[in-house]
Formats: structure tokens, sequence, C-alpha cells
């Protein structure tokens, strides 16, 4: 079969590591890079492509078979819009948009032209969530009542002197690292509908803020609590549990959610279950049985890009991470932010009716 040929926009962090993934993938090749900066033709020049400044140079003198968006935020919903005028299928990075009006306008052009376009909320591939969810889909836990969970961690001064942006609103982990949480739980427990929060910055005294704690409520009436900080010398964060991003350390013995229902609990990504038998009359009297799920690990930005490969082949007709699962993970997140602002319970706005009030 004919490798594809991927172009790759965005040659910072994240977009080096997609550079890496399909110049190493057995089904698809690096075609070139697009990024205006110094920094990326010696990216281009080290892995032997091509780089153009601009997506419009790229679609008129070679266009490729499929481009990964790595760009800034405020840049997705413009390329992601180029990349659908070109016909060519595309992987936005997450956030989908930069506002919650240029991601309504996206998905109904995706819905008009039935473009070729994911999301990169990677985790989505993970194994691990794959195994977690087969549990709770299997009944064993009985009726989901509580979900918590945390992402906290310590980010180094240096993340933050080489980003002054960082340190302002809109630069910190609630829009940065709660967007791929809120992914998770919603893979695993279901759709939330509504949230109180409490944020501070009394760590770093920057702008923006580095620690929040989040009450969440899901539309099957499990209730949630989160811890999100990135000023916490803590290992519970995915990151640091799931092994699966080797840059980071890793503790095989901590967990960073716990899904517990009216039978059962399951802790992740151990993986631990704890549940009552057939036999035993649920109390708190009585002895659970317990056990693992057996663990398999694989790079889920690996397999994401299996899964675009895919699509553009035709192979798979729909995108795991659709623009739709995109949006309205970016709407959980505002309702977020809100309540951080407010201090009062904020309902979250669904994505249908964001549309029909869009085109009222």
């Amino acid at each position: 079969m004919e490798k594809l040929r991927i172009s790759v926009a965005g040659a910072g962090l994240i977009g080096k590591t997609h550079i890496k993934l399909v110049a190493e993938s057995n089904q698809c090749e690096l075609a070139s890079i697009v990024d205006p900066s110094p920094g990326a033709v010696d990216v281009a020049e080290q892995y032997g492509v091509p780089v153009f400044d601009s997506l419009d140079a790229l679609f008129t003198q070679d266009k490729p078979d499929g481009v990964i968006l790595a760009t800034p935020n405020k840049l997705h919903a413009l390329q992601a819009h180029q990349c659908i005028d070109a016909g060519v299928p595309a992987i936005v990075e997450k956030p989908v948009t930069d506002s919650i009006e240029d991601g309504i306008a996206l998905l109904d052009r995706v819905t008009q032209t039935q473009a070729k376009l994911l999301v990169g909320h990677h985790r989505a591939y993970s194994p691990l969530l794959e195994t977690a969810r087969s549990v709770v889909e299997s009944g064993e836990l009985g009726k989901l009542v509580s979900v918590t969970g945390s992402a906290a961690f310590y980010k180094p001064d240096y993340y933050f002197n080489e980003g002054e942006w960082r340190k302002v609103k809109g630069g910190g982990p609630i829009l940065i690292n709660m967007i791929h949480e809120i992914g998770n739980l919603r893979y695993l427990v279901g759709d939330i509908v509504g949230v109180q929060a409490l944020s501070s910055n009394v760590a770093r005294e920057f702008e923006v803020e580095d620690t929040c704690v989040i009450s969440l409520r899901f539309a099957n009436g499990t209730l949630g609590s989160f811890v999100l900080s990135d000023a916490s010398a803590s290992p519970r964060s995915w990151e640091q549990t799931s092994q699966e991003n080797k840059s980071y350390a890793t503790y095989e013995t901590e967990d960073c959610y716990h899904i517990a229902g009216t039978n059962g609990c399951l802790s992740v990504p151990t993986m631990q279950v704890k549940s009552f038998a057939n036999d035993v009359t649920p109390s708190w009297w009585n002895a659970m049985e317990e056990r693992s799920e057996a663990i398999n690990r694989e790079d889920p930005l690996k397999l994401q890009l299996e899964h675009f490969c895919s699509l553009i082949r035709g192979q798979e007709t729909k995108p795991r991470v659709s623009v739709r699962d995109g949006l309205q993970n970016l709407l959980v997140i505002d309702a977020i932010i809100q309540a951080c602002e407010s201090g009062e319970y904020v309902s979250v706005r669904e994505v249908q009716k964001q549309q029909e009030l869009a085109t009222a």
C-alpha cells in the first residue's frame, strides 16, 4: 500500500511530536512542514522535507493527502477552513477553535461539506481508556454514583519564562490541560451538564490560575469532583500515571481517576476493580472482590495517526473525535471558566442548541 503524504503545520513542541510520528510511520510519510518561523527551517532540513510559510503556499505548490494542524489556538478555525476549501483532510489540535462562535461555524461547515476533519483529543485512542470504558459499560460497577479525578503536577519555571502568554488569562491549566480531562471524563461517564468551580493563583501569583477545584454534574446523575493544578508537586495526573508518554516521570501505583457505582469501583489507570459478587449484598460490612484488569499501553498519538490515515483512505467513515465532540468539550471548559469568575453553578451549553441560536 502506497504511503500517504502528510504535512504538519506548526513546528513547535506538539508539532515536533507529530512530525516524528509521521516520519516513523509505515502508513504515511512526511511531505512537508508549514511554519513561517526561522526554527522550522532547521526542523525541515533535519527531516529532508520542504518548508512552506503558509497553507496557501502549500496547497498551491504541493498539495498533500492530509494535514496536521499543530498551530496556535487562534489559527485553528482559519486553517481548518483552508483545509476544507482545498479538499484536504486534517487533524485539528485541541481546542478545536479559539472561540465557541468559531467552533459553531466550523461544525456547520463540516456538516455541510462532509469534510474529513478530526480533533486532536488523542487520549480517546488510549487502550487504557478503552479498558476502563469496557468495565463501566459491563455494568459490574452498578449504577454510577461518583467520579473523582486529578491533574496535579508541577510545571517548571522555564515553561512560563519561555512563553509569557502562559502567565496571562487563557494560558493556564483550565484551557490547556483540563480540556483533555473533560474529553476523558465524557468518554467514561457521559455528558457533563453543569459545573461549579473555584480557582486560585496563590502559588505563582500570575494573572492566570494555577489551581482549580471543580464540581461536575453528569447527564446520567453521576456527580464528580476534580482537582487541577500545575503548581502541585504531585504525580496524580494522566501523564504521570498512564506511562503512555515516556517524556514524563511515571508512578505505577498512582491513579488519576476513581469511578464508583452502587456495586463496585474502578481506579484508573492501575485498573484496580473492587466489586460485590452476585451473591453478596452491597454493604460496607461485606467484603468486595478485588482484581486487576489487564493493562495494554500504546502511544495514543500513534494510534490517532493510524486512524487519520484510515479516514483519508475511506477505510473508516467517521472520526473518533469529531468537531462536534471537540466543541462540546470546549463548551464544558467555557462553563468552568464562567463558574470560576461568578462563583455560581453554571449549566453547560449544548452544541445542538448553540447551532440553533446561531442560525435563528
